[in-house]
């Protein structure tokens, strides 16, 4: 397996995650550390290239939202939005 073939992957995939996952610069940048030092196994492994590993590492296996309600110093409830997001791959 070719440098140039791995890095062009790992490339695509953080391209896809960006697109899916603007708003989230956190996981973005650990999508970016994570898969950017995957390089040399990728190398040695090429089925994981043709399984497109890397990408569905990249999305979660489950997303759940939830309500969570509080109570502000004013003693006004506030609603916000919890949610747990999975990833086993």
């Amino acid at each position: 397996m070719t440098k140039e073939r791995v890095t062009a992957y790992i490339n695509g995939v953080i391209e896809n995650v960006k697109k899916r996952n603007g708003s989230e610069p956190e996981f973005l940048q650990t999508i970016e550390e994570v898969l950017g030092s995957l390089g040399p196994v990728l190398e040695k492994h090429p089925e994981y290239i043709d399984e497109n590993l890397l990408e569905r590492f990249c999305e979660p296996e489950r997303q759940i939202m939830f309500k969570v309600p509080w109570t502000d110093d004013n003693g006004n409830v506030q609603v916000n939005r919890g949610f747990r997001v999975q990833f086993n791959g």
